[in-house]
């Protein structure tokens, strides 16, 4: 199983007032087995975004927790015509067209769009994301430590 991680939960690993079990939980995972995880390129802008406006020190944050997950090998994926479509096809389900990115990665890859977002989560259905804010998945890999 492949999970593409949402910026909701990696904002949850910097931003001190978000701080999550299921985020940290998912942070452990990534870190011990970063290729069962994937980003499509949006997800680095979105987070630093997020950050420059949150943070106290966002440049700091990102390069200590962010970019070494971004370098240490998660599948990170440019825009496709395979992902456009399935971006089209999800927005017009009511997804906005960042969430069809992350949604459409997942449907592409067969796998699960880990999210804290509950509208997109709602949007996108069950087989397609989980809201971690309702814990870990039942399928979730058990952490090695």
């Amino acid at each position: 199983m492949i999970w593409v991680l949402d910026a909701s939960v990696a904002l949850r690993w910097v931003l001190e007032d978000e701080r999550d079990d299921s985020a940290d939980a998912v942070l452990r995972l990534v870190l011990e087995r970063p290729r069962l995880f994937a980003v499509p390129e949006l997800f680095a802008f979105e987070v630093l975004a997020v950050l420059l406006r949150l943070h106290p020190r966002p440049l700091l944050a990102y390069r200590q927790a962010i970019l070494p997950i971004l370098q240490g090998g998660l599948l990170r994926l440019p825009m496709t015509d395979e992902l456009l479509a399935s971006c089209d096809r999800l927005a017009a389900a009511g997804l906005t067209g960042y969430d069809a990115s992350y949604a459409g990665l997942a449907e592409l890859l067969g796998g699960v769009w880990l999210t804290f977002d509950s509208r997109a989560h709602t949007r996108a259905g069950r087989n397609l994301s989980w809201l971690l804010a309702d814990g870990l998945p039942p399928l979730w890999p058990h952490s090695r430590s």
